[in-house]
């Protein structure tokens, strides 16, 4: 398996080189946070063992931007932070084992091997593309024809939204749903509003539209054919 390794501990890290090595893994080690972010968000890897307390980014803070981003990736925690909260806040965080330190070599190995044995879904990108319009889940940035546009929080959550569903039409209360967590018509405009203001960071000033009204029916953002 090819296994990223978030690390800063030298000693560990060299260790488990040399040991998932001979069993035939390939091993790459990030010792700061931000980097091994980076790396495990934009490579493609079997398998991440993510230390908890790390220099630039925890552990934490890392697997839950991952999983924001639609980063599946399996993830065992390698720490030593023990304690029954700890490990639940590293499960909920997204991980999908946790083992502390000092470990049982033996055991990381079957733990290793079990999660290499899950079935993996279909990698979510990070990067979603329509037409010239770009939206980065995990930089949280968006762009058009290279150009960044300023979007709010939950302008950026709507834009994820149609991007997502692409060339489809999305109705009014999918987007309350699915965009602002109602499952009621609040009996204002709120959609319209915001579609509206983000029309005009994302269509203004360009050569074709990408977001539609579909009269009596709702919205689709969709490439120009």
């Amino acid at each position: 398996m090819k296994i990223l390794l978030i690390e800063d501990d030298r000693e560990t890290a060299d260790y488990l080189a040399q040991g998932l090595g001979e069993e035939g893994h390939n091993l790459v080690l990030a010792s700061d946070g931000r980097d091994g972010l980076f790396r495990a968000a934009g490579e493609s890897w079997d398998l991440l063992i993510v230390d908890r307390m790390l220099p630039g980014m925890d552990g934490l803070a890392i697997v839950k931007t991952l999983r924001a981003g639609g980063v599946e990736t399996p993830v065992l925690f390698l720490t030593t932070l023990g304690g029954i909260d700890d490990r639940v806040s590293g499960l909920n965080a997204g991980g999908d084992d946790y083992l502390v330190k000092p470990f049982a070599y033996a055991e990381l190995v079957a733990r290793v091997a079990a999660l290499g044995r899950r079935p993996r879904s279909q990698s979510a990108t990070t990067v979603l593309r329509v037409a010239d319009l770009e939206i980065d889940l995990l930089a949280r940035v968006v762009r058009r024809a290279g150009q960044e546009l300023l979007i709010q929080p939950r302008e950026f959550r709507l834009l994820e939204y149609l991007m997502r569903h692409a060339g489809q039409v999305v109705t009014r209360t999918m987007l309350l749903e699915n965009v602002w967590d109602f499952h009621f018509d609040p009996r204002t405009n709120i959609v319209e509003t915001h579609i509206s203001r983000l029309r005009g960071k994302v269509d203004k000033g360009f050569r074709d539209e990408l977001i539609h009204t579909v009269r009596g029916a709702g919205y689709c953002l969709r490439a120009p054919s």
